[in-house]
């Protein structure tokens, strides 16, 4: 049975990870790895079409989600091939009864470096914060039931700093314990912890990449369950036992001690310092004292809307009037309005936005790379409450007259208290 079960994971591990997919940067291997890729998209869609049936047209692009319908077939047909080359393979093997220690070596070995690397990847930009971001002015001002329990899930880690940071800690811990082979165990028991609160975040509050964080886990429960005699008898017989073999190697060459080494530590660079002074130095800008920009950022009410030299009301029933402006750091900001002009998320319309101090006028902007705006503003800084914008939107002529809403969000104060004298 540890055979069978062995063999299947193996080939579940070979496609689910994919190893060759690291090196498509490779001169003459991005022409292999396309082949690969077209061979493996035919196989999931013939595998979806006649027997998985997840949807009728699939969906590649998710745009960031790794939960697609296409993601979910190919998962099930990796399964079914796992399956499949799995009973082969014994019917092959029935009666060579050959044993597999160098491969089952290989790929502990394969399986742990790869977690180790997801570790890191993920550990380490937590380590400075930067996954999740504090609440901005827009997400504060929108109603807490607008938003979708992945947004909230995302406003709730980024809001305290140190627990992303503890997150962070947690992740590159595994990720160091699985770099030395003594203490794999330990790294993919802490592992199956982490991994287990990241795929139970995802499941409920419907973050898009439970698949991910589901095979993450898996990939720790394999290696746990590699050395499952021994911490059966350590923690639940309270026995004494010997040092794990499992990643022992007896290299005798001098050539294989130096390969291994050269291994580890490009490994170490590539995938541990190198992200690590990556995120360092995002973190050091991103702490710098914003430069003004002309406008004051904050929350500002429109209470004067002037179109087509007419005095709209300002109606409080109508999605597609626009309500308040809110400019935020960074040149971003949003429009409490359902005017599909705008990127529209949780009921506000989102732009970015490039003041012109020398010409007074604001550019407006629908997405950051957008080469065309979406319209132009003249702007007029009345006092540190007031400000007028006046111009062109939709060949409409439009004038604003804004003033500041200096709203508190007790939620921005970061709060907290050792002593509590009353439930909040």
């Amino acid at each position: 049975m540890r055979k069978i079960l062995f063999r299947f994971f193996f080939i579940y591990f070979l496609f689910t990870i994919s190893p060759w997919q690291w090196f498509g940067d490779l001169p003459g291997i991005s022409f292999l790895i396309e082949l690969y890729g077209r061979a493996d998209a035919w196989i999931v869609e013939f595998f979806n079409k006649n027997l998985l049936h997840v949807k009728e047209v699939l969906n590649i692009n998710g745009g960031g989600s790794g939960d697609t319908s296409y993601a979910w077939a190919q998962f099930y047909t990796y399964l079914i091939i796992a399956f499949i080359g799995c009973i082969i393979w014994t019917w092959i093997d029935r009666k060579k009864q050959n044993n597999y220690n160098t491969l089952a070596f290989w790929t502990r070995n394969f399986v742990r470096y790869y977690v180790a690397l997801v570790s890191f990847s993920y550990g380490i930009i937590k380590l400075f914060a930067l996954q999740m971001y504090f609440p901005n002015l827009s997400q504060l001002a929108t109603p807490l039931g607008d938003y979708l329990p992945m947004r909230f899930s995302w406003m709730f880690i980024g809001y305290s700093t140190p627990y992303q940071v503890f997150s962070g800690v947690t992740e590159t811990l595994v990720g160091i314990l699985l770099l030395n082979r003594k203490t794999v165990i330990p790294g993919a028991l802490v592992g199956v912890a982490v991994f287990t609160n990241v795929f139970m975040l995802n499941i409920s509050y419907d973050v898009p990449v439970k698949l991910y964080s589901m095979q993450l886990l898996i990939c720790c429960l394999f290696l746990v369950a590699e050395d499952w005699r021994r911490l059966f008898s350590f923690f639940i017989q309270n026995k004494n036992t010997a040092a794990t073999s499992l990643y022992h190697i007896d290299l005798r060459k001098r050539w294989q001690r130096i390969g291994r080494w050269v291994w580890k530590i490009a490994f170490i660079i590539v995938f541990a310092i190198i992200p690590f002074s990556q995120s360092w130095e995002r973190y050091r800008n991103e702490q710098k004292v914003e430069v003004a920009k002309g406008i004051n950022k904050g929350i500002y009410d429109i209470r004067t809307f002037v179109k087509n030299n007419d005095t709209i009301p300002i109606s409080g029933y109508d999605e597609m009037v626009w309500k308040d402006f809110i400019f935020d750091k960074n040149g971003g900001g949003s429009i409490n309005t359902s005017d599909s002009l705008f990127r529209q998320r949780y009921r506000r319309g989102y732009f970015m936005y490039e003041p012109d101090t020398l010409k007074r006028t604001i550019v407006f902007k629908k997405f950051p790379a957008d080469s065309l705006p979406l319209f132009e503003l003249n702007y007029k800084i009345i006092d540190d409450n007031h400000l007028n914008l006046w111009g062109k939107v939709r060949n409409d002529s439009v004038y604003f007259g804004l003033v500041k809403n200096n709203r508190h969000f007790q939620l921005a104060e970061k709060q907290f208290h050792w002593i509590s004298e009353a439930n909040r």
